[in-house]
């Protein structure tokens, strides 16, 4: 009897001791992850000519809140750490060390802007840290094969380059375009997408083409020189503060070219109002987002959940902003990403499931839009529709455009 039962005891004693070595086989974590938290880290514009993209890290700062006031992912709380690199490089480089080799994190989300994360680009791969979401469209962070652990959330910027070929062939066949550019991967790879898309067509129909640095006071004389090339389509790919100008120039000049303005440049709050609604109107662009300012979204589910979050979260914040739906999109999909992580938070599985997106369907994006991504594909957003800017809000027009070609 006394050996039977010290067989079961020991039979037991086994049985709990394989369980909890496959509950913590089951878990797996790589420095910044634990069984209450996951810790990320980004770089912010909080100050400097670029701060108008702040209310991005602001968004994203009170979404994690609302998320850990839920209970947080699989019973994580998100520890989003946050520093100031004012748009320039050096300091993201700094800040970006400090979030890896100080504050540890597990990965960096939503790194904003084209220069800061082609600056830590090179680093993060040698370390093997997600370089998550970031806030890019630039082709060079659509490159898994050489690049594996950086992918970018915006669409990419030569696709959105190749749609706007495909809608000026299609509307403007005999053009004679200008071409307004920053001097940096994004503006150049607008340059080679909508080349790409032109084709044959490229070489007679784009008769100038002039850059800036973002560090030029304005670029009134940029525009000048377009309008003095026999310029009727403007092709203006740069960023609030310049396109504001840009927009404020023509209208000074007196000069009403076709005007097609990137995804960047579009938020009617950060560009169209400080330039002038009424000089904005008719400036054409693309979106794969619901504009919350467009009274055809006022009973859409999605967007009144966006607001609710605003009123209790971001108070302070602009609901029309879409700034901010931007910043609330982006997060909601890396809620998304890490779900799918489940117990494996290591940072090789966090890149896995940010390539393995099927089918997705995020509450702000435009009917028809699912964001997919593979191992070969780290494109996020490559479905886009046409807008106009009616003087008040933009307009969409046309049908969903996917860009189905290689990626630059």
């Amino acid at each position: 009897m006394n050996n039977r039962r010290a067989f079961l005891a020991a039979t037991a004693a086994f049985a709990v001791a394989v369980s909890t070595s496959q509950a913590l086989a089951q878990k797996k974590y790589d420095t910044g992850a634990s069984d209450t938290e996951i810790k990320i880290g980004q770089t912010v514009p909080f100050s400097g000519a670029y701060s108008v993209y702040a209310n991005i890290g602001k968004t994203q700062a009170a979404y994690f809140k609302m998320i850990n006031d839920q209970g947080g992912i699989n019973g994580r709380k998100i520890n989003l750490i946050q520093y100031d690199d004012a748009y320039s490089p050096p300091k993201t480089v700094e800040q970006v060390r400090k979030l890896v080799e100080g504050d540890e994190v597990l990965f960096t989300f939503q790194l904003i802007g084209t220069a800061a994360n082609a600056a830590v680009q090179k680093y993060l791969n040698g370390k093997k840290i997600p370089q998550l979401l970031a806030s890019t469209g630039a082709a060079r962070f659509n490159d898994p094969q050489n690049y594996p652990w950086t992918i970018a959330y915006n669409p990419n910027y030569v696709s959105e380059g190749r749609i706007y070929a495909k809608y000026i062939l299609a509307n403007h066949p005999n053009a004679k375009i200008g071409v307004l550019y920053q001097n940096d991967d994004m503006g150049r790879d607008y340059l080679a997408g909508l080349k790409s898309g032109l084709g044959d067509k490229a070489a007679s129909m784009i008769v100038g083409e002039v850059s800036y640095e973002v560090t030029d006071p304005t670029v009134d004389s940029q525009v000048v020189k377009l309008k003095s090339m026999g310029v009727d389509l403007f092709y203006d790919a740069s960023t609030p503060k310049f396109a504001a100008q840009a927009i404020k120039k023509l209208a000074d000049l007196g000069w009403t070219p076709v005007h097609i303005l990137d995804i960047n440049a579009s938020p009617v709050s950060a560009t169209l109002k400080p330039a002038g609604l009424d000089i904005s109107k008719g400036i054409i662009s693309t979106n794969y987002g619901k504009d919350p300012g467009d009274p055809q979204w006022k009973d859409d589910p999605g967007v009144k959940a966006f607001f609710a979050f605003m009123d209790k979260y971001f108070p302070e914040g602009d609901k029309l902003n879409t700034v901010n739906t931007y910043a609330y999109s982006v997060a909601e999909l890396l809620v998304q990403v890490l779900k799918q992580c489940g117990d494996d938070l290591t940072r090789e599985n966090v890149m896995k499931q940010a390539a393995n997106i099927k089918g997705y369907v995020p509450s702000l994006a435009l009917p028809g839009i699912k964001i997919n991504t593979g191992p070969n594909d780290y494109r996020v957003n490559k479905q886009m529709q046409m807008m106009k800017f009616n003087g008040e809000r933009w307009e969409l027009f046309g049908p969903i455009i996917e860009d189905t070609g290689p990626s630059g």
